[in-house]
């Protein structure tokens, strides 16, 4: 039987077929509707066209933001909040006419990377999102880390570490708190930094670029972002000490991150030496499908 993983993203839902080895059989996309029903048909047309091509029916695992809530079966804490107090996962089931594994797009980026993507061989692995929101996910000895929770792995939202005077109380948060990750260390949270010193509006891939053009106030931003960063991935390492740390989402693809953060990371560990991997996706934007497609084998571990 073939693999399905669905991606439902905050601006696109993608949908690809995985043979047993891990090999694409199929692979479409679409724009999220940004409404409930209208989503949830997309998923069920996508899911449709990926099986049609594969010539095979498979079994479906979802990524998606936020997670589901173990009290009341809902989805909670996702940034796009239409999906909160939905619940998605048997509406899903309903469209899909079969069982559906559910799981937080993080956690499918850490379960692909783990298993044959950039963190492939190592007992513990922590894979981050950082693009227009901030999320993680724990994989310890091949196996997904969602806790008792469903929260395992929710960084972006607790406070910046060692904060300094001007970071305190922080920016207000989605969530109804202040000072998240999420609203420093994402690419929106970049944006937002550099808005707030230098008085003017660039995107975060704007800044970069600037960066690359000696623009000084561009270059200050980057450097306290590296900081901030540092002290983050820090604080995980203090917790769980994973062997590779995996960078998804937009600004993973930020080389000066790979140069600049690991010496960021060492001065803030409770440790005399850091010497874990800092990587990139190996799979890039293709991770989140292919984890969610391995969500019913990880069912199984």
């Amino acid at each position: 039987m073939i693999q399905v993983g669905v991606d439902f993203g905050g601006t696109k839902i993608e949908a690809a077929a995985l043979d047993a080895g891990g090999a694409f059989l199929s692979r479409v996309r679409e724009p999220n509707p940004g409404s409930y029903e209208a989503a949830l048909e997309v998923v069920r047309d996508l899911v449709g066209r990926v099986e049609r091509e594969a010539g095979a029916r498979g079994t479906v695992g979802i990524g998606a933001p936020g997670s589901v809530s173990p009290r009341t079966g809902v989805v909670r804490n996702a940034n796009s909040t239409w999906l909160n107090g939905r619940d998605f996962r048997d509406d899903l089931q309903r469209v899909l006419e079969r069982p559906v594994q559910l799981a937080n797009d993080a956690n499918c980026l850490a379960l692909s990377e783990a298993a044959d993507g950039a963190g492939a061989g190592a007992k513990s692995c922590f894979a981050v999102i950082i693009g227009t929101g901030c999320g993680g996910g724990v994989v310890v000895d091949s196996r997904l880390i969602e806790g008792a929770n469903g929260i395992g792995g929710e960084w972006g939202h607790v406070s910046l570490p060692w904060p300094t005077a001007e970071e305190i109380p922080g920016p207000a948060c989605w969530c109804g708190q202040r000072g998240c990750l999420e609203t420093w260390i994402s690419g929106t949270g970049l944006a937002r930094d550099f808005a707030a010193a230098a008085g003017r509006r660039l995107t975060g891939q704007e800044i970069i670029a600037a960066c690359e053009a000696d623009d000084t106030q561009a270059r200050s931003a980057l450097e306290r972002y590296i900081d901030r960063l540092g002290r983050a991935l820090a604080m995980v390492c203090n917790l769980i000490d994973p062997e590779v740390i995996v960078l998804g989402g937009g600004m993973s693809n930020v080389a000066a991150l790979y140069e600049q953060v690991p010496a960021a990371i060492e001065r803030y560990v409770f440790s005399d030496a850091w010497e874990a991997k800092l990587v990139p996706a190996k799979w890039g934007d293709s991770s989140g499908v292919r984890g969610a497609a391995r969500l019913w084998a990880q069912a199984k571990i």
